[in-house]
């Protein structure tokens, strides 16, 4: 994928156990710090291409994926592979710090 994708909870399964890494974006349109990382999700897409998966997560309309990860803070970015979470990270990510989080998942 070279966009990002926006996640629904009956979508989530799709993603949740792809092989390639898959990171996630626990957001909401209100959170500004939210906002500054979309710009910054885009730019981590385009760069992954079809070597990993990123999507975001609107936690006002998910809040049970939201509760399954554990999500208090926003925004929330989880690296998955496999179904399995690798890496948590909380606030604004610069763009550099995801790219080396979605290279890492794939070794």
């Amino acid at each position: 994928m070279s966009e990002v994708i926006h996640l629904t909870t009956e979508a989530f399964h799709k993603v949740s156990s792809h092989t390639s890494p898959v990171l996630l974006d626990f957001w909401a349109p209100w959170c500004g710090p939210c906002r500054m990382q979309g710009p910054i999700l885009d730019e981590v897409a385009r760069a992954a291409g079809n070597k990993a998966i990123v999507a975001k997560v609107n936690v006002d309309e998910e809040p049970l994926l939201a509760s399954q990860f554990g999500v208090q803070s926003i925004p929330t970015l989880v690296v998955l592979k496999d179904g399995r979470i690798l890496r948590r990270m909380v606030g604004v990510q610069p763009a550099h710090v995801l790219k080396d989080a979605l290279q890492q998942a794939e070794a």
